[in-house]
């Protein structure tokens, strides 16, 4: 899935600027935003994460400031919280007028056994993606789209490495068995 994570964000990574917020850690968004980052924000659950600037549930419409980010960088995250439609509010309530969101949530994806185990709550597909953003930002604002196909998806469960797939067989896009579901969210101007 981080093969096509990646790839979204690099094609999109000259919306990586400005005021940027990501959860989890900046990984992301230093490397695809680099200079163009004027801040940077980490979100995260938990307040024993050293890099975290923002601390809480992406659910809680108080916790992010009002019209503060240029930029959300949220990957394979949103599926994580209960109360999904209260995040994508929430997001959008804190982009500045004409900020963007960069999504990506698991489709078709084995469950975490670690960590994120117990709050593995939701998976997506192109249409429940679409419907969930496009009631918030408005759907000439959003673009929605799935990677992955049968091949990949099959690979992905079994846990077959990238370097393992041969790299003309992850291109093809099949909806019904999508992995990767991304999300282009813009504040209206």
């Amino acid at each position: 899935d981080r093969f096509y994570v990646e790839r979204f964000l690099e094609a999109q990574s000259a919306q990586i600027k400005g005021r940027v917020l990501e959860v989890g850690d900046d990984s992301y968004s230093r490397q695809f935003g680099g200079p163009r980052i004027t801040k940077q924000d980490v979100l995260h659950v938990s307040a024993d994460n050293p890099a975290a600037t923002i601390v809480g549930d992406l659910a809680d419409v108080d916790l992010l400031p009002d019209n503060a980010f240029d930029c959300l960088v949220l990957t394979q995250t949103l599926h994580l919280v209960f109360d999904m439609p209260a995040a994508v509010r929430s997001m959008h309530r804190a982009l500045k007028p004409g900020g963007v969101a960069l999504v990506t949530v698991p489709g078709l994806s084995p469950i975490d056994r670690g960590e994120w185990r117990h709050t593995w709550y939701w998976f997506l597909t192109r249409f429940s993606a679409s419907r969930l953003f496009e009631e918030v930002f408005g759907a000439k604002n959003v673009e929605v789209e799935t990677c992955g196909n049968a091949h990949v998806a099959t690979a992905f469960i079994q846990g077959v490495a990238l370097e393992e797939i041969d790299p003309a067989k992850l291109d093809p896009v099949d909806d019904s068995l999508a992995i990767v579901i991304t999300v282009v969210a813009r504040k209206s101007a």
